[in-house]
Protein backbone atom coordinates (compact mmCIF):
# COMPACT_ATOMS: atom_id res chain seq x y z
CA UNK A 1 0.00 0.00 0.00
CA UNK A 2 1.18 3.25 -0.91
CA UNK A 3 2.18 5.84 1.48
CA UNK A 4 0.19 8.89 1.62
CA UNK A 5 1.56 11.91 0.42
CA UNK A 6 1.29 14.66 3.00
CA UNK A 7 -0.09 18.02 1.50
CA UNK A 8 -2.09 20.63 3.43
CA UNK A 9 -5.19 22.00 2.32
CA UNK A 10 -5.45 25.22 3.76
CA UNK A 11 -8.87 27.34 3.91
CA UNK A 12 -10.08 29.68 5.57
CA UNK A 13 -11.20 28.61 8.63
CA UNK A 14 -8.19 26.62 8.65
CA UNK A 15 -6.63 23.25 7.74
CA UNK A 16 -8.19 19.92 6.21
CA UNK A 17 -6.43 16.88 4.24
CA UNK A 18 -7.98 14.45 1.79
CA UNK A 19 -11.43 14.46 -0.82
CA UNK A 20 -14.00 15.63 0.65
CA UNK A 21 -17.54 14.25 -1.43
CA UNK A 22 -17.70 18.11 -3.18
CA UNK A 23 -14.01 17.97 -3.96
CA UNK A 24 -14.49 14.38 -5.46
CA UNK A 25 -17.63 15.26 -7.61
CA UNK A 26 -16.21 18.50 -8.84
CA UNK A 27 -12.88 16.94 -9.99
CA UNK A 28 -14.94 14.04 -11.79
CA UNK A 29 -16.99 17.02 -13.25
CA UNK A 30 -13.80 18.45 -14.23
CA UNK A 31 -12.36 15.40 -15.61
CA UNK A 32 -15.53 14.33 -17.43
CA UNK A 33 -15.59 17.67 -19.92
CA UNK A 34 -11.88 17.64 -20.29
CA UNK A 35 -11.80 13.92 -21.51
CA UNK A 36 -15.02 14.27 -23.46
CA UNK A 37 -13.75 16.98 -25.36
CA UNK A 38 -12.05 14.48 -27.38
CA UNK A 39 -14.95 12.76 -28.70
CA UNK A 40 -17.43 15.80 -29.90
CA UNK A 41 -16.52 14.84 -33.56
CA UNK A 42 -17.11 11.43 -33.32
CA UNK A 43 -20.60 10.98 -33.77
CA UNK A 44 -20.50 14.41 -36.39
CA UNK A 45 -18.10 12.71 -38.94
CA UNK A 46 -20.76 12.56 -41.82
CA UNK A 47 -21.64 16.09 -41.21
CA UNK A 48 -18.46 17.29 -40.87
CA UNK A 49 -17.45 15.91 -44.04
CA UNK A 50 -20.48 16.69 -46.08
CA UNK A 51 -19.88 20.58 -44.96
CA UNK A 52 -16.27 20.99 -45.53
CA UNK A 53 -16.25 18.70 -48.57
CA UNK A 54 -13.85 15.99 -47.57
CA UNK A 55 -14.95 12.05 -47.27
CA UNK A 56 -16.14 10.03 -44.16
CA UNK A 57 -12.89 8.02 -44.18
CA UNK A 58 -10.71 11.24 -44.16
CA UNK A 59 -12.82 12.95 -41.32
CA UNK A 60 -12.69 10.17 -39.09
CA UNK A 61 -8.60 11.08 -38.95
CA UNK A 62 -10.09 14.03 -36.58
CA UNK A 63 -11.08 11.85 -33.85
CA UNK A 64 -7.26 10.15 -34.74
CA UNK A 65 -5.54 13.83 -34.27
CA UNK A 66 -7.16 14.71 -31.38
CA UNK A 67 -6.10 11.43 -29.77
CA UNK A 68 -2.92 12.12 -30.60
CA UNK A 69 -2.89 15.37 -29.72
CA UNK A 70 -3.93 14.82 -26.12
CA UNK A 71 -1.06 11.81 -25.93
CA UNK A 72 1.46 14.29 -26.76
CA UNK A 73 0.19 16.24 -24.03
CA UNK A 74 -0.03 13.90 -21.66
CA UNK A 75 3.54 12.85 -22.12
CA UNK A 76 4.65 16.43 -22.48
CA UNK A 77 2.54 18.36 -20.11
CA UNK A 78 1.28 16.04 -17.19
CA UNK A 79 4.61 15.20 -15.61
CA UNK A 80 5.07 18.78 -14.52
CA UNK A 81 2.30 18.17 -11.86
CA UNK A 82 5.10 16.24 -9.52
CA UNK A 83 6.42 19.61 -9.65
CA UNK A 84 4.24 22.42 -10.27
CA UNK A 85 1.58 24.29 -8.10
CA UNK A 86 -1.11 22.09 -9.43
CA UNK A 87 -3.75 24.82 -7.97
CA UNK A 88 -2.20 27.36 -11.12
CA UNK A 89 -1.69 24.72 -13.21
CA UNK A 90 -4.72 23.08 -14.07
CA UNK A 91 -6.93 26.02 -14.35
CA UNK A 92 -4.31 27.63 -16.83
CA UNK A 93 -4.63 24.16 -19.34
CA UNK A 94 -8.32 24.45 -18.89
CA UNK A 95 -8.03 27.99 -20.32
CA UNK A 96 -5.69 27.09 -23.27
CA UNK A 97 -8.09 24.26 -24.26
CA UNK A 98 -10.95 26.66 -24.32
CA UNK A 99 -8.92 28.92 -26.66
CA UNK A 100 -8.19 25.56 -28.66
CA UNK A 101 -11.85 24.80 -29.02
CA UNK A 102 -13.10 28.01 -29.95
CA UNK A 103 -10.56 27.71 -32.65
CA UNK A 104 -12.41 24.60 -34.08
CA UNK A 105 -15.59 26.63 -34.03
CA UNK A 106 -14.36 28.82 -36.10
CA UNK A 107 -12.24 26.86 -38.24
CA UNK A 108 -13.10 27.39 -42.41
CA UNK A 109 -11.38 24.40 -43.63
CA UNK A 110 -10.90 20.68 -42.28
CA UNK A 111 -6.80 21.52 -42.36
CA UNK A 112 -7.49 23.85 -39.77
CA UNK A 113 -9.94 21.81 -37.86
CA UNK A 114 -7.58 19.19 -37.85
CA UNK A 115 -4.93 21.62 -36.73
CA UNK A 116 -7.57 22.81 -34.04
CA UNK A 117 -8.30 20.03 -32.70
CA UNK A 118 -4.93 18.73 -32.36
CA UNK A 119 -4.50 21.51 -30.16
CA UNK A 120 -7.89 20.30 -28.29
CA UNK A 121 -6.37 16.89 -27.56
CA UNK A 122 -2.94 18.62 -26.37
CA UNK A 123 -4.43 20.74 -24.12
CA UNK A 124 -7.31 18.92 -22.95
CA UNK A 125 -4.99 17.13 -19.77
CA UNK A 126 -6.28 18.41 -17.12
CA UNK A 127 -8.17 15.15 -15.91
CA UNK A 128 -5.08 13.11 -15.72
CA UNK A 129 -3.53 15.83 -13.47
CA UNK A 130 -6.49 15.37 -11.12
CA UNK A 131 -5.90 12.20 -11.06
CA UNK A 132 -2.68 11.76 -9.20
CA UNK A 133 -3.95 14.47 -7.34
CA UNK A 134 -6.95 12.78 -6.06
CA UNK A 135 -5.26 10.10 -5.40
CA UNK A 136 -2.22 11.96 -3.33
CA UNK A 137 -5.14 13.52 -1.16
CA UNK A 138 -7.24 10.40 -0.58
CA UNK A 139 -6.58 8.04 2.33
CA UNK A 140 -5.62 4.90 1.33
CA UNK A 141 -8.47 3.01 2.33
CA UNK A 142 -10.94 5.29 -0.21
CA UNK A 143 -8.63 5.61 -2.30
CA UNK A 144 -9.79 3.01 -4.83
CA UNK A 145 -13.74 4.45 -3.98
CA UNK A 146 -12.30 8.17 -4.96
CA UNK A 147 -10.59 7.22 -8.11
CA UNK A 148 -13.16 4.96 -9.28
CA UNK A 149 -15.74 7.65 -8.88
CA UNK A 150 -13.13 10.05 -11.02
CA UNK A 151 -12.89 7.88 -13.82
CA UNK A 152 -16.41 6.84 -14.10
CA UNK A 153 -16.73 10.81 -14.59
CA UNK A 154 -13.88 10.49 -17.27
CA UNK A 155 -15.89 7.92 -19.49
CA UNK A 156 -19.43 9.58 -18.84
CA UNK A 157 -17.82 12.62 -20.47
CA UNK A 158 -16.87 10.33 -23.17
CA UNK A 159 -20.15 8.54 -23.65
CA UNK A 160 -22.32 12.23 -23.33
CA UNK A 161 -20.04 13.88 -25.31
CA UNK A 162 -21.66 12.00 -28.40
CA UNK A 163 -24.87 12.42 -27.43
CA UNK A 164 -24.86 16.14 -26.63
CA UNK A 165 -22.79 16.77 -29.54
CA UNK A 166 -25.33 14.73 -32.15
CA UNK A 167 -28.31 16.44 -30.50
CA UNK A 168 -26.90 19.94 -30.92
CA UNK A 169 -25.54 19.46 -34.20
CA UNK A 170 -28.82 18.19 -35.02
CA UNK A 171 -30.19 21.34 -34.24
CA UNK A 172 -27.95 24.34 -33.98
CA UNK A 173 -24.99 22.84 -36.24
CA UNK A 174 -22.10 21.15 -35.30
CA UNK A 175 -19.82 24.11 -34.90
CA UNK A 176 -22.05 25.29 -31.28
CA UNK A 177 -20.56 22.35 -29.37
CA UNK A 178 -17.53 23.65 -29.29
CA UNK A 179 -18.28 27.49 -28.18
CA UNK A 180 -20.40 24.94 -25.35
CA UNK A 181 -17.11 23.21 -24.48
CA UNK A 182 -14.99 26.31 -24.74
CA UNK A 183 -17.31 28.41 -21.93
CA UNK A 184 -17.30 25.22 -19.70
CA UNK A 185 -13.90 25.36 -19.83
CA UNK A 186 -13.70 28.73 -18.54
CA UNK A 187 -16.22 27.98 -16.18
CA UNK A 188 -14.39 25.25 -14.46
CA UNK A 189 -10.77 27.15 -14.41
CA UNK A 190 -12.82 29.14 -12.35
CA UNK A 191 -14.30 26.72 -9.88
CA UNK A 192 -10.93 24.95 -9.42
CA UNK A 193 -8.85 27.38 -8.97
CA UNK A 194 -11.02 27.80 -5.69
CA UNK A 195 -11.56 24.03 -5.01
CA UNK A 196 -7.70 22.65 -5.64
CA UNK A 197 -6.18 22.86 -2.04
CA UNK A 198 -3.06 24.82 -1.79
CA UNK A 199 -0.24 22.43 -1.81
CA UNK A 200 3.84 22.30 -0.32
CA UNK A 201 6.05 23.46 -3.03
CA UNK A 202 7.91 20.34 -4.54
CA UNK A 203 11.81 20.88 -5.47
CA UNK A 204 12.05 21.71 -8.91
CA UNK A 205 13.84 19.67 -11.58
CA UNK A 206 15.12 19.58 -15.28
CA UNK A 207 12.11 19.87 -17.50
CA UNK A 208 14.03 16.97 -20.20
CA UNK A 209 14.66 15.08 -17.16
CA UNK A 210 11.53 14.53 -15.36
CA UNK A 211 10.32 12.92 -19.14
CA UNK A 212 12.84 10.80 -19.32
CA UNK A 213 12.02 9.49 -15.91
CA UNK A 214 8.50 8.81 -17.01
CA UNK A 215 10.18 5.51 -18.40
CA UNK A 216 12.37 5.14 -15.32
CA UNK A 217 9.46 5.20 -13.09
CA UNK A 218 7.69 2.56 -15.55
CA UNK A 219 10.72 0.41 -15.52
CA UNK A 220 11.34 0.58 -11.10
CA UNK A 221 8.07 -0.93 -10.85
CA UNK A 222 7.24 -4.63 -12.07
CA UNK A 223 3.34 -3.53 -11.66
CA UNK A 224 3.50 -1.41 -14.71
CA UNK A 225 4.41 -2.34 -17.92
CA UNK A 226 1.71 -5.13 -17.65
CA UNK A 227 -0.87 -3.05 -16.24
CA UNK A 228 -0.38 -0.70 -19.06
CA UNK A 229 -0.03 -3.02 -21.74
CA UNK A 230 -3.29 -4.37 -20.59
CA UNK A 231 -5.57 -1.20 -20.22
CA UNK A 232 -3.97 0.26 -24.05
CA UNK A 233 -5.40 -3.08 -26.05
CA UNK A 234 -8.57 -2.23 -23.68
CA UNK A 235 -8.66 1.53 -24.63
CA UNK A 236 -7.76 0.02 -28.16
CA UNK A 237 -10.73 -1.60 -27.96
CA UNK A 238 -12.94 0.88 -27.08
CA UNK A 239 -12.04 3.55 -29.49
CA UNK A 240 -12.46 0.75 -32.64
CA UNK A 241 -16.01 -0.43 -30.92
CA UNK A 242 -17.47 3.39 -30.61
CA UNK A 243 -15.92 4.45 -33.77
CA UNK A 244 -16.84 1.68 -35.94
CA UNK A 245 -20.14 1.86 -34.43
CA UNK A 246 -21.23 5.36 -36.54
CA UNK A 247 -20.65 3.29 -39.34
CA UNK A 248 -23.00 0.59 -38.28
CA UNK A 249 -25.29 2.83 -37.14
CA UNK A 250 -25.53 4.92 -40.08
CA UNK A 251 -25.90 2.43 -42.70
CA UNK A 252 -28.84 -0.15 -43.23
CA UNK A 253 -30.86 -1.19 -41.94
CA UNK A 254 -30.59 1.26 -39.29
CA UNK A 255 -29.99 4.16 -41.06
CA UNK A 256 -30.06 6.54 -38.38
CA UNK A 257 -29.53 10.03 -37.72
CA UNK A 258 -26.60 12.01 -36.09
CA UNK A 259 -28.92 12.68 -33.35
CA UNK A 260 -30.06 8.94 -32.96
CA UNK A 261 -26.86 7.74 -33.10
CA UNK A 262 -25.60 9.65 -30.46
CA UNK A 263 -28.52 8.66 -28.15
CA UNK A 264 -26.40 5.61 -27.77
CA UNK A 265 -24.33 7.02 -25.18
CA UNK A 266 -27.04 7.15 -22.74
CA UNK A 267 -27.07 3.20 -23.34
CA UNK A 268 -23.08 3.71 -22.60
CA UNK A 269 -23.62 5.44 -19.45
CA UNK A 270 -25.61 2.52 -17.43
CA UNK A 271 -21.83 0.76 -17.69
CA UNK A 272 -20.16 3.48 -16.88
CA UNK A 273 -22.26 4.39 -13.70
CA UNK A 274 -22.04 0.68 -12.48
CA UNK A 275 -18.32 0.67 -12.87
CA UNK A 276 -17.96 3.46 -10.64
CA UNK A 277 -17.62 0.96 -8.09
CA UNK A 278 -15.02 -1.30 -9.71
CA UNK A 279 -11.97 0.94 -7.28
CA UNK A 280 -13.71 -0.90 -4.35
CA UNK A 281 -12.44 -4.17 -5.36
CA UNK A 282 -8.92 -2.97 -5.25
CA UNK A 283 -9.33 -1.37 -1.50
CA UNK A 284 -10.31 -4.92 -0.78
CA UNK A 285 -7.33 -6.48 -2.48
CA UNK A 286 -9.43 -8.00 -5.42
CA UNK A 287 -7.92 -5.89 -8.02
CA UNK A 288 -5.96 -8.37 -9.95
CA UNK A 289 -8.57 -11.19 -10.13
CA UNK A 290 -11.26 -9.33 -10.96
CA UNK A 291 -9.25 -7.56 -13.76
CA UNK A 292 -9.39 -10.95 -15.59
CA UNK A 293 -13.08 -11.30 -15.03
CA UNK A 294 -13.61 -7.80 -16.61
CA UNK A 295 -11.48 -8.91 -19.46
CA UNK A 296 -13.39 -12.38 -20.07
CA UNK A 297 -16.78 -9.72 -20.26
CA UNK A 298 -15.84 -7.69 -22.55
CA UNK A 299 -14.38 -10.43 -24.90
CA UNK A 300 -18.12 -11.98 -24.57
CA UNK A 301 -19.60 -8.68 -25.16
CA UNK A 302 -17.86 -8.54 -28.29
CA UNK A 303 -19.48 -11.64 -29.45
CA UNK A 304 -22.23 -10.30 -28.58
CA UNK A 305 -21.51 -7.72 -30.77
CA UNK A 306 -21.58 -9.74 -33.64
CA UNK A 307 -24.32 -11.93 -33.34
CA UNK A 308 -26.65 -9.09 -32.56
CA UNK A 309 -25.35 -6.51 -35.57
CA UNK A 310 -28.79 -5.97 -36.69
CA UNK A 311 -30.77 -5.39 -33.60
CA UNK A 312 -31.12 -2.42 -31.69
CA UNK A 313 -31.96 -3.96 -28.62
CA UNK A 314 -28.68 -6.46 -28.93
CA UNK A 315 -26.83 -3.39 -29.69
CA UNK A 316 -28.03 -1.35 -26.86
CA UNK A 317 -27.03 -4.31 -23.78
CA UNK A 318 -24.10 -4.82 -25.68
CA UNK A 319 -22.96 -1.02 -25.22
CA UNK A 320 -23.92 -1.31 -21.50
CA UNK A 321 -22.10 -4.34 -21.08
CA UNK A 322 -18.80 -3.19 -23.02
CA UNK A 323 -18.89 -0.23 -21.26
CA UNK A 324 -18.91 -2.09 -17.99
CA UNK A 325 -16.28 -4.28 -18.93
CA UNK A 326 -13.73 -1.55 -20.34
CA UNK A 327 -14.21 1.09 -17.56
CA UNK A 328 -14.18 -1.70 -14.49
CA UNK A 329 -10.49 -2.70 -16.26
CA UNK A 330 -9.34 1.09 -16.85
CA UNK A 331 -10.51 1.75 -13.68
CA UNK A 332 -8.90 -1.04 -11.75
CA UNK A 333 -5.44 -0.92 -13.44
CA UNK A 334 -4.95 3.14 -12.80
CA UNK A 335 -5.87 2.88 -9.53
CA UNK A 336 -2.64 -0.39 -8.83
CA UNK A 337 -0.71 2.03 -10.68
CA UNK A 338 -1.52 5.08 -8.25
CA UNK A 339 -1.45 3.35 -5.35
CA UNK A 340 2.50 2.11 -5.70
CA UNK A 341 4.77 3.68 -3.94
CA UNK A 342 6.77 7.11 -3.97
CA UNK A 343 5.72 10.39 -5.16
CA UNK A 344 5.75 10.03 -9.29
CA UNK A 345 2.15 9.64 -9.19
CA UNK A 346 1.88 11.66 -12.16
CA UNK A 347 4.26 10.06 -14.01
CA UNK A 348 2.91 6.40 -13.79
CA UNK A 349 -0.11 8.24 -15.12
CA UNK A 350 1.57 10.03 -17.49
CA UNK A 351 2.85 6.44 -19.02
CA UNK A 352 -1.19 4.87 -18.33
CA UNK A 353 -2.76 7.59 -20.48
CA UNK A 354 -0.52 8.06 -22.99
CA UNK A 355 -0.33 4.28 -23.46
CA UNK A 356 -3.98 3.94 -23.32
CA UNK A 357 -4.64 7.23 -25.94
CA UNK A 358 -2.40 5.76 -28.12
CA UNK A 359 -4.00 2.61 -28.05
CA UNK A 360 -7.25 4.69 -28.35
CA UNK A 361 -5.74 6.55 -31.77
CA UNK A 362 -5.04 3.06 -33.56
CA UNK A 363 -8.11 1.41 -32.54
CA UNK A 364 -9.85 4.90 -34.13
CA UNK A 365 -7.54 4.71 -37.20
CA UNK A 366 -8.16 1.28 -37.73
CA UNK A 367 -12.09 1.51 -37.55
CA UNK A 368 -12.00 2.82 -41.21
CA UNK A 369 -10.03 0.66 -43.12
CA UNK A 370 -11.60 -2.67 -41.18
CA UNK A 371 -14.98 -1.59 -42.24
CA UNK A 372 -13.96 -1.29 -45.58
CA UNK A 373 -12.53 -4.36 -45.79
CA UNK A 374 -14.88 -7.04 -44.32
CA UNK A 375 -17.55 -4.78 -42.33
CA UNK A 376 -18.87 -5.45 -38.89
CA UNK A 377 -17.63 -8.88 -38.43
CA UNK A 378 -14.03 -7.75 -39.17
CA UNK A 379 -14.36 -5.05 -36.73
CA UNK A 380 -15.02 -7.32 -33.92
CA UNK A 381 -13.10 -10.15 -34.87
CA UNK A 382 -10.01 -7.53 -34.32
CA UNK A 383 -11.33 -6.41 -31.16
CA UNK A 384 -11.42 -10.12 -30.13
CA UNK A 385 -8.38 -10.82 -31.21
CA UNK A 386 -7.14 -7.63 -29.05
CA UNK A 387 -8.89 -9.10 -25.83
CA UNK A 388 -7.42 -12.10 -26.08
CA UNK A 389 -3.85 -10.63 -25.99
CA UNK A 390 -4.44 -9.11 -22.93
CA UNK A 391 -6.21 -11.70 -21.69
CA UNK A 392 -2.65 -13.64 -21.92
CA UNK A 393 -1.00 -11.24 -20.34
CA UNK A 394 -2.75 -11.30 -17.75
CA UNK A 395 -2.62 -14.88 -17.46
CA UNK A 396 1.28 -14.81 -17.69
CA UNK A 397 1.69 -11.74 -15.00
CA UNK A 398 -0.89 -11.88 -12.42
CA UNK A 399 1.46 -14.04 -9.68
CA UNK A 400 3.86 -11.86 -10.05
CA UNK A 401 4.26 -8.03 -11.81
CA UNK A 402 0.62 -7.61 -11.29
CA UNK A 403 0.49 -7.75 -7.44
CA UNK A 404 4.00 -6.01 -7.23
CA UNK A 405 4.26 -3.28 -4.85
CA UNK A 406 7.50 -3.25 -4.24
Amino acid sequence: MATRLNERVATGAGTTNGMTRSRTITFAVAGGLAVGNLYWAQPLIGEIAGQLQVSSTVAASLVTATQIGYALGIFLIVPLGDVLNRRRMIPLILGLSALALLGAAVAPTFSLLLAALGGVGLTTVSAQLLTPLASELAAPEQRGRVLGTIASGALIGILLSRTISGAVAEFVGWRAIYVLAAILSVALAVVLSFMIPRLEQRPATNYFRLLGSVFTTVAHHRAAAPTILISAAVFSVFSLFWTSLTYLLSAPPFSFTVGQIGLFGLAGLVGAVAARRAGMFHDRGWSVPASGVTLGLLAVSLVGAWLGQSSVIAMIVVVIVLDLAAQATLVLGQTRLLSLPGQSRSRLNTAFVVSNFLGGAIGSALAGPLWAAGGWTTITVTAVAIVIVALLVWVFTRRGALTDQN
